[in-house]
């Protein structure tokens, strides 16, 4: 009887490790296939990244090449400008400050000249509040 309980025992221990490796059974063949599909898909990703990267280089490469170039334009045009300031500018001044000097004595004779008439200021539309508040004040207080 001891027998046939320790062999019932051991079969019933038999089927349930025969059930758990046939799960484990198939979710190897599941994970396998799922790591096949992942493979197929990345290697055609993985190409496509790497084709993505070499035309990023080489559009940096070209943006290299066009910012040297912009550096070279823009040291040439700071040159440029420094030489036409250089070659121009004291002349231009000179020649600004004698026309002011001219227009400053020009307008020295005309106030010489003008000191017989008051100088006015007219504002359109308005007139000089000043000049009024003045003679109606000393009205007021007499």
């Amino acid at each position: 009887m001891a027998g046939i309980l320790v062999a019932v025992f051991w079969a019933i221990l038999v089927s349930f490790l025969a059930v758990a490796l046939a799960r484990l059974a198939q979710t190897l063949r599941a994970t396998t296939k799922l790591v096949a599909d992942v493979t197929d898909q990345a290697v055609p990703l993985l190409a496509d990244a790497s084709a993505a990267v070499r035309s990023a280089q080489t559009q940096i490469e070209r943006v290299d090449a066009i910012a040297s170039d912009v550096q070279e334009v823009t040291s040439n045009a700071s040159a440029l400008s420094t030489t036409v300031a250089s070659t121009f500018g004291g002349p231009l001044v000179k020649v600004a400050a004698f026309g002011y000097g001219v227009r400053r004595a020009v307008s020295g004779r005309k106030e010489d000249a003008g000191a017989k008439a008051p100088a006015r200021t007219v504002i359109v539309g308005r007139a000089v509040p000043g000049a009024r508040r003045e003679k109606r004040t000393r009205g007021k207080r007499d």
